[in-house]
């Protein structure tokens, strides 16, 4: 309904003619809703904190939330069937690499989104997502119970030097590159290595020699909470929880940084969103370097535009996966390799995993 220019006759129908106009801009916000969907638990309570609610005070767009555990299939089918409800989604690679080259993502218009892609350095070449920072999958420890450390990868596979069980994610990588780092490959060489049937072997061979003390987790949550109850004397985990966990409970849990390996989320559109031009809005609002910077004092993700690193508060600097000192002995996830060889490591792991 348009509302025009009238002769209003009376209070009534001024009364009358308010209502209706409003109930029409009414409709018409309600229709700049935003679906945006995450990865829940404390990382999404932070991004509403940062992202989700600042926005909606800044443009008047309103949101709704989704979660999900990375399931990028929901994305494809919605898609495919052209029933697109997800407007903007965290995401990362290898998952969303096929997605992109298949034409199911928005491919990103920077000039439209208005930052400059240098400023996100190699994850901003991208062509369907922007870069919103990350995590790392670390090993984390009690140093109430382990105040030496773990101090390499190499200790976490060595039982007889530190005894119990090992929490492990549920998943091939970076279970296949450490394990090999673990047997004396060296990080610059590890996709090499597992790009080769002998390599795969020789991973998984090592893989045998913990397997009987591994607890696995297949959510972000689980992990600390392993070493929170005392299941597990270290475990993988993701940075981030870990800091939380410490922040929350008061834990002494510490992170061994070495070969962390990053794990990079990015904001995409699935093709056909319904609401394009609000979710070019929030991706802009949200890549920002001020705002990347804001949220690592709320959860410590690494920031994906660099403007950021300059801004974060010095004293959540050091809890960063992607300062200097941590990427210098970082694990640094081939993203092609995984998007080729995903699927038949996947399997080959779940057949492990069975044994």
């Amino acid at each position: 309904m348009k509302c025009k220019s009238v002769t209003i006759v009376n209070a009534l129908a001024l009364a009358v003619f308010v209502g209706m106009c409003l109930g029409s801009a009414a409709s018409a916000f309600a229709g700049d809703q935003l679906t945006i969907v995450s990865w829940g638990g404390a990382v999404q309570a932070a991004q509403r904190k940062v992202f989700f609610e600042p926005f909606t005070n800044k443009t008047r767009i309103t949101f709704t939330e989704g979660e999900y555990s990375g399931e990028v299939a929901k994305i494809r089918a919605m898609v495919e069937s052209k029933s697109v409800s997800w407007d903007v989604v965290s995401a990362g690679p290898p998952p969303i690499l096929p997605l992109c080259d298949q034409g199911l993502l928005e491919t990103i218009d920077w000039k439209k989104l208005g930052l400059d892609r240098a400023k996100f350095g190699d994850p901003g070449k991208f062509d369907c997502g922007v870069p919103q920072g990350g995590s790392a999958t670390v090993v984390a420890y009690d140093k109430d119970k382990l105040p030496n450390g773990p101090n390499t990868i190499a200790d976490f596979f060595d039982t007889k030097k530190i005894p119990g069980k090992r929490g492990l994610w549920k998943n091939p990588y970076p279970n296949l590159e450490w394990a090999l780092i673990a047997d004396g490959v060296p990080k610059e060489e590890v996709y090499k290595v597992l790009n080769t049937p002998e390599g795969v072997d020789r991973a998984f061979k090592k893989l045998d020699t913990i397997k009987k003390d591994v607890i696995w987790w297949t959510a972000g949550a689980q992990a600390p909470q392993l070493l929170a109850d005392g299941q597990v004397v270290m475990t993988t985990a993701w940075n981030g929880r870990i800091t939380a966990a410490n922040k929350d409970s008061g834990k002494h849990f510490a992170i061994m940084w070495d070969a962390a390996q990053g794990n990079l989320d990015y904001w995409v559109i699935p093709k056909g969103s319904p609401h394009l031009d609000e979710a070019y809005k929030f991706m802009a609002f949200a890549a920002s370097g001020q705002t990347q910077a804001d949220f690592t004092r709320y959860f410590s993700y690494g920031p994906g535009n660099k403007e950021a690193l300059a801004l974060v508060d010095p004293v959540v600097f050091p809890d960063l996966p992607n300062t200097p000192e941590h990427d210098a002995i970082a694990l640094h996830k081939d993203h092609a390799f995984w998007a080729d060889k995903g699927d038949e490591l996947g399997q080959r792991f779940t057949a492990w995993l069975t044994k």
